[in-house]
């Protein structure tokens, strides 16, 4: 049975024997690794690796550190289709979902590349006389990464490329559902010319992240997860003196109002709800049809779903493959029996699902509910699954309302062909990530990814000048070089006269 170790130092290390996690493919449900499990020891390890590493790192040149991204981007785009594979073996999604998450994954890469121009500080001469203020941003220190099992590659790439650029050192605590990326990805960063130390991955349970959040020698940590467990972070973390950014959970609703284009909507209302089986947290789970626009929707939609091709994500043309985990394929499959016995319409049902051949994996089809109401659980809960619930109101302010009323704030959108209609959604909704005809508004790794409320604990986002600014600390300067000719004790108080 293949062991995915841990890296520490540019290594492989084997960690306790007793202390094993397994792995599986979730298209056969047949296990197909064991992963180490790291145990205090070794995320101490990790982290004194780190810690020695960063004395040597924060004074190499921002050029060279430059030059390392720019090697590992060229690395990460040759084997983009490896690290797919690696991707879709363990996660389930599908070869072309798989391509498309690194490539995202990559954006962040290049974006770091520009280190140099992203961390420059500001200058003003003569403040006052013989006097010059500046700013100059430098590292945190160790960092850590605490990543979620949906996006194995492309979180990940958005936290530790920004970090090391910038001149931390890192440790990173991927899912240990499917590790398996982010070591390939740590090899390719070796290749790169990242020394030993800069990059570090313990694999692990509640026992490494406990031990990341309250371990003096860490400085920040960047988490993405579900809502209880980000707060957590969040707490701990904080309560440790510890800088922390947690994304949290969300339930991310797509109004669409009747003069939309509804074969535009119908198309984005079923690519973001069953992409990756909705393992996203950017997911759309609940459509606001206003006024009669569901009646026309709805069949549109059906008639989309009957089409998707639900099979092993390396199968040619495959659109959706299976959840990740037996249990978390049973929790939703739990939501559709919920659903229905709180009187929602069971449109289409996706329960006992699976293709011919692969009856031992971790499948559900597509799912979809009609006159789903807010008291309702399957409203309320975030089931991260391939389950789409269609809310019907009367008009549009309901609709904003409904989605200012939600205790999430991750991303929305609306489909309409009213440009008033559009700014005021833009203007008034409470929502980090908004978009107008776009079902899934993440933004490119030149922006910065967050949400609001409690899709959010922390204040900075993840990725771009947020990212920059988490990862680094500004100091202000304030300089005389003293004429030689002016002197004297002056017991004033300073102006800048």
């Amino acid at each position: 049975m293949n062991l995915i170790r841990h890296w520490i130092d540019n290594e492989l290390h084997d960690g306790a024997p007793e202390r094993r996690g397994d792995v599986y493919n979730p298209a056969t449900g047949l296990k197909s690794a064991e992963v180490a499990l790291a145990s205090v020891a070794e995320v101490d390890r990790g982290v004194a690796s780190a810690a020695a590493a960063f004395l040597e790192w924060r004074d190499t040149p921002v050029t060279r550190r430059a030059r390392i991204m720019f090697q590992f981007r060229d690395l990460v785009e040759k084997h983009l289709d490896d690290l797919a594979k690696l991707l879709t073996a363990e996660h389930g999604k599908t070869l072309d979902d798989a391509r498309g998450e690194v490539t995202r994954g990559l954006e962040v890469i290049e974006f770091a590349t520009g280190i140099p121009h992203l961390i420059k500080g500001e200058f003003s001469e003569q403040v006052s006389r013989g006097v010059d203020t500046y700013t100059i941003r430098q590292p945190v220190g160790v960092v850590a990464g605490i990543t979620p099992f949906n996006f194995p590659a492309m979180v990940p790439m958005w936290m530790y490329p920004i970090a090391i650029a910038a001149g931390n050192t890192f440790v990173l605590k991927p899912s240990e559902k499917d590790p398996s990326v982010s070591m390939l990805a740590a090899e390719l960063f070796e290749k790169a010319g990242l020394p030993p130390g800069v990059l570090n991955i313990v694999h692990g349970d509640k026992v490494a992240v406990d031990r990341l959040l309250e371990h003096p020698d860490v400085k920040a940590i960047s988490f993405v997860g579900s809502t209880p467990v980000a707060q957590y972070v969040y707490s701990t973390g904080t309560a440790n003196g510890k800088r922390v950014q947690a994304l949290a959970g969300a339930k991310n609703h797509m109004i669409v109002l009747p003069d939309a284009d509804m074969d535009l909507a119908a198309d984005a209302a079923v690519s973001a709800a069953y992409g990756s089986a909705g393992e996203r947290c950017m997911a759309v789970s609940v459509v606001v049809a206003v006024g009669d626009a569901a009646d026309k929707l709805i069949p549109m939609v059906q008639e989309r779903m009957a089409k998707l091709a639900i099979a092993p994500g390396d199968t040619p043309g495959a659109e959706m493959g299976p959840l990740i985990t037996r249990e978390h394929r049973d929790r939703v499959a739990g939501y559709v029996d919920t659903g229905l016995e709180e009187g929602a319409t069971l449109v289409a049902d996706g329960r006992g699902f699976s293709p011919e051949g692969y009856e031992d994996g971790f499948w559900i089809g597509a799912s979809l509910f009609d006159h789903v109401t807010p008291d309702m659980k399957i409203y309320q809960d975030e089931i991260f699954g391939p389950v789409l619930s269609v809310v019907r109101t009367e008009s549009y302010s309901e609709a904003i309302r409904m989605i200012n009323d939600n205790m999430w704030g991750n991303g929305t959108a609306v489909f309409t062909n009213d440009g008033g209609a559009a700014r005021k959604f833009q203007n008034e909704i409470e929502v980090g990530m908004v978009g107008v005809n776009v079902p899934i508004p993440v933004p490119l790794g030149f922006y910065s990814f967050g949400g609001w409320k409690k899709s959010i604990f922390g204040d900075h986002g993840i990725y771009g000048p947020d990212g920059v600014s988490f990862y680094t600390r500004q100091k202000v300067v304030i300089a005389r070089w003293p004429d030689p000719m002016h002197r004297g004790v002056d017991l004033g108080f300073p102006t800048n006269q």
